[in-house]
């Protein structure tokens, strides 16, 4: 949701702007096919196979998903390339946006991995096609598997793309700290790509799972990146990785500060089950971590400046608008007056260039 606060300093300094948070879609479906083998377009062009949605109230959610002026004459919101120019790039000035894409079905897949390999590189594929290679200020996101063999293969044949910077990890019903998947974090590591965390429609942990109407889902969503910073950091990956950035995306950023105070208090009484984890986890957050402003509340000045006091550092915020969809926000009234302009600036633009090497 966008705030009423004055654009004029912005507009007149001209400040650059990085929007971490963008939506690219497939018009539908059947766009996968010419990227995909014989073997696997027949599954969409013969078989008719369709992404299932897992949450109750998803007719409801996607009424409201989208901007209302988003849509374009054919496809899905976030699928036609000259709009999103027009109404993101061009309108608001945006020196870089990053997709993170919305097709996250094949990274939270439960079965049939090979299939979803597939669709994850035909995706991947298509994004570099439709929208990197027409437009320098876009970059992109590894849409990857969840099989983490097969995640880190897709990861080493797209990641020297010069626009890709990060490989998007969707949040479903499992934790990504675990084990399993570290492979994923050293092949992105290596290559000098960030990690992107984002909810998908399959969450259901911490309770998702029993939320019955859309705005309880919607108001759950930090639980679920609560879980998974927590598994992150208990499972070592940034001790195995120490260089590795993060960045959590459409999961707002107040519950940060309550979260490193309450891990630190948690590691200080219980650190010995975990040897593997060296540092206070409030220092893994400052180093490692990096937050999406978006969804934005209308925070007063003096509450968050008081957010990013108790996070101890002003490099953890990176801005985002997320387009295309209803509660977009606009980097030009975002922002609460009267924040110093190096922070601001911070914020817009410098914090995200440093964490994806611009």
């Amino acid at each position: 949701m966008e705030t009423q606060h004055s654009s004029s300093e912005i507009q007149r300094k001209k400040m650059k702007v990085i929007d971490t948070d963008v939506h690219h879609e497939l018009a539908s479906i059947h766009d996968l096919v010419p990227y995909l083998s014989d073997h696997w377009k027949r599954y969409i062009t013969d078989y008719e196979w369709k992404p299932i949605k897992t949450v109750p109230f998803h007719q409801v959610r996607q009424g409201t998903k989208h901007r209302n002026d988003a849509f374009p004459e054919v496809g899905q919101p976030g699928s036609n390339l000259e709009l999103m120019q027009k109404q993101l790039l061009d309108e608001h000035d945006i020196t870089y946006a990053v997709l993170g894409g919305w097709f996250h079905e094949a990274t939270v897949a439960t079965g049939w991995f090979e299939f979803a390999a597939a669709r994850a590189s035909a995706y991947n594929d298509y994004t570099i096609e439709k929208f990197l290679n027409k437009d320098k200020r876009l970059l992109g996101s590894i849409t990857i598997p969840r099989d983490p063999q097969a995640a880190v293969r897709e990861i080493e044949r797209v990641g020297t793309h010069p626009q890709m910077v990060q490989v998007m990890l969707s949040i479903g019903n499992f934790a990504w700290g675990d084990p399993y998947y570290h492979p994923i974090f050293e092949a992105a590591n290596r290559m000098g790509l960030a990690i992107g965390m984002h909810l998908s429609a399959d969450i259901t942990v911490s309770g998702n799972d029993f939320l019955r109407y859309y705005v309880a889902w919607r108001s759950a969503h930090p639980q679920a990146y609560m879980t998974q910073v927590i598994s992150l950091i208990t499972n070592g990956v940034f001790d195995k990785f120490p260089d590795l950035q993060v960045a959590i995306i459409e999961g707002g950023f107040e519950w940060v500060p309550f979260m490193m105070n309450r891990m630190d208090s948690a590691y200080k009484a219980l650190r010995q089950e975990t040897p593997w984890v060296k540092r206070m986890p409030s220092e893994y957050f400052r180093d490692n971590m990096r937050f999406a402003t978006q969804p934005w509340n209308d925070i007063s000045t003096k509450h968050f400046l008081d957010i990013v006091d108790m996070m101890g550092t002003d490099n953890m915020l990176i801005f985002s608008t997320d387009y295309p969809h209803w509660d977009f926000d606009s980097p030009k009234r975002t922002l609460p007056p009267k924040i110093p302009e190096g922070l601001k600036e911070k914020i817009l633009f410098e914090n995200a260039r440093e964490l994806y090497h611009l």
